[in-house]
């Protein structure tokens, strides 16, 4: 029996998967009958959809707090940072609360208390990133934005050199920098040679330089939003990352929804989480099995809600017990708008997670 895919702890890999047009219902005859499962339970997830009053006067966020207000140009080193939560603070962060402020939604306004920018940056901050052998202490300066080299600079790092020549060892047991390097410092393996390779990543924190009041747009029960939110500026990235700023009383959480009775049809999974809406363009992420072919996108689209998951033909054979989360993108007939992305296998709103 093949079970309903959920996120569990499980090993996790992104592979992209193909974009492809669907509309709201199932076309006459042809290969899209085989889905006709899909469109009776995803019509029975439409129907039991009956959210509390919070969903159209409160304030739901359908996004995590984190927000990046803009393109950061990140690098393999500041996207793992971010990931991570590693920051580190060059600047005061006040600790007292602010006074209220107004969330403006496309149907109204919604005043709310604030938590302050220390509660905020505390929530951001993760930690320090780990040791991590073999890997710098901060991103190489040329990884930064705005990064110039000075006139003359070489590919590797200048070493300065001693009687002997220009000779560094780290440690008595350790690599040695021969003579005559070019593009970077020879390293010599030791006596059984070398057994692994050096990570691409470093493990450095996100220096924060500055920090603001201001607001993050975020996609809401009611539409994309303008919330108050506390404004990081960063050192290593181009873009200010936000850290949404609405006391936590002030908050309602994601209902959970209600999935229709009786198992999800053979061949049909669940939707994970959102990864992009613009305009008619919706992009999510389905839970499949490792050998499963690529996943077609389902859709179902009525004026108050859209119903979404994926359509998989189970591979056969023996194959390793994982989970992968495959993105698939629809094009829909309108724009998303302030309509709900509920998932056929739980009934539950999904979240959108960049």
């Amino acid at each position: 029996m093949r079970p309903v895919l959920a996120l569990v702890s499980l090993p996790l890999l992104l592979i992209a998967a193909g974009c492809a047009p669907a509309g709201s219902e199932p076309g006459p005859g042809g290969a899209d009958d085989r889905w006709e499962p899909f469109h009776q339970r995803a019509a029975g997830v439409a129907e039991a959809w009956r959210p509390g009053n919070a969903w159209t006067a409160g304030y739901v966020p359908l996004q995590e707090p984190t927000v990046l207000l803009g393109d950061p140009d990140f690098t393999p080193e500041t996207e793992q940072a971010f990931r991570n939560g590693w920051y580190r603070e060059q600047v005061a962060v006040p600790t007292a609360e602010p006074a209220d402020a107004t969330i403006r939604f496309p149907d109204g306004a919604l005043t709310v208390p604030l938590i302050s920018a220390g509660t905020a940056y505390r929530q951001l901050d993760q930690g320090d990133p780990p040791p991590c052998e073999g890997r710098p202490q901060r991103p190489m300066p040329e990884k930064r934005p705005g990064f110039r080299p000075k006139p003359g600079a070489t590919d590797g790092p200048t070493i300065e050199p001693g009687p002997d020549g220009p000779i560094l060892k780290p440690r008595p047991d350790g690599p040695i920098t021969e003579p005559g390097a070019t593009g970077g410092p020879i390293i010599e393996p030791g006596p059984d040679g070398p057994v692994s390779s050096v990570p691409s990543a470093a493990c450095v924190p996100l220096t924060v330089t500055a920090v603001r009041l201001g607001t993050a747009p975020v996609r809401t029960s009611r539409g994309e939003a303008q919330v108050p939110a506390w404004v990081f500026t960063v050192e290593e990235l181009k873009a200010p990352v936000a850290r949404l700023a609405v006391a936590p009383g002030s908050v309602t959480a994601v209902p959970q929804g209600v999935a229709p009775t009786g198992p999800v049809p053979d061949g049909v999974v669940s939707a994970q989480d959102l990864q992009a809406v613009d305009g008619a363009r919706l992009t999510w992420r389905v839970g499949v099995g490792a050998c499963d072919p690529a996943p077609t996108p389902l859709v179902r689209e009525r004026d108050d809600v859209v119903v979404v998951g994926g359509g998989v033909t189970p591979a056969t054979g023996i194959c390793t017990d994982q989970l992968l989360l495959k993105p698939v993108t629809v094009t829909l007939k309108a724009a998303l708008g302030d309509r709900t992305v509920l998932d056929v296998a739980t009934g539950a709103p999904l979240v959108l997670r960049r």
